[in-house]
């Protein structure tokens, strides 16, 4: 389960209200003063210009991929999937998790791609009930098979907790989640619950490890994590070292240069 972070920033951040000693003693003393107050005034917004000028810069938002366009989802689909990954791949004191990760990205384009349409797969019948080692046996393609599936999870939430599943706490997700993964009284249309989940769940951990080329692993940090090298175009310089080698890792991308 994940857990919450502290901010690193425990400074109290700098009150908005004006000073009303400062302004108060300004009224009080009037023109006797005269340029000393003035002087003063003027000290002090220099000083906190300075003060301003010191500060550190607000934490810039990441700069968001060109990757990060929906192919497939719609809005709504998009924010399940993306809060259900999440669960299944929390941040956590090791590294980033799913939604960061851009597993959500991932799954949808894999989704509008010739995977999800089984662009490559025998899609005529008969469709027979199939024996464990045949695999999923069914007409629909894999991305009507995960259209259901959400479809599934958006009415169990409101049947239950008359919510959507965003809008649930943690916990709750997990259970909704457990239960889907079970089976257990969580009804859909054309795809059983517990296949859906086993769908999701594999995909989730694609899109953690996969090369980001696909959308997911985001900076590589999936595989960071795991210290795996990725995608090295050779391993002579390192075969005769002694001991683990850690490398640095390297997408398909990388290649482009080389």
């Amino acid at each position: 389960m994940p857990g919450l972070k502290l901010g690193k920033n425990s400074k109290p951040a700098r009150s908005e209200q004006p000073d009303e000693s400062r302004r108060n003693f300004l009224k009080a003393s009037g023109m006797t003063l005269g340029g000393l107050i003035v002087g003063s005034v003027f000290g002090g917004v220099l000083t906190d210009n300075l003060e301003k000028n010191n500060s550190p810069a607000p934490a810039s938002k990441p700069e968001a991929s060109l990757q990060d366009a929906l192919m497939f989802f719609n809005q709504e689909q998009f924010k399940m999937t993306e809060a259900a990954v999440e669960r299944i791949y929390p941040e956590d004191e090791n590294g980033p998790g799913a939604k960061a990760l851009g597993v959500a990205f991932f799954i949808d384009h894999q989704l509008a791609g010739p995977w999800g349409y089984n662009a490559r797969d025998y899609m005529m019948g008969p469709f027979v009930q199939a024996q464990a080692t045949q695999g999923e046996q069914s007409r629909l393609k894999r991305n009507e098979m995960f259209t259901l599936g959400l479809e599934g999870l958006k009415s169990y939430c409101q049947q239950k907790y008359k919510k959507v599943f965003t809008e649930l706490e943690a916990q709750q997700q997990d259970e909704v989640l457990t239960a889907m993964e079970k089976g257990d009284k969580f009804p859909m249309r054309g795809v059983t619950s517990s296949s859906f989940f086993k769908m999701l769940r594999s995909l989730t951990i694609e899109g953690v490890y996969a090369d980001p080329l696909y959308g997911g692993n985001r900076n590589m940090n999936g595989w960071k994590m795991r210290k795996f090298p990725g995608n090295q175009m050779s391993y002579a310089q390192q075969i005769t070292k002694e001991g683990l080698v850690q490398m640095k890792p390297k997408s398909l991308q990388a290649h482009m240069s080389e």
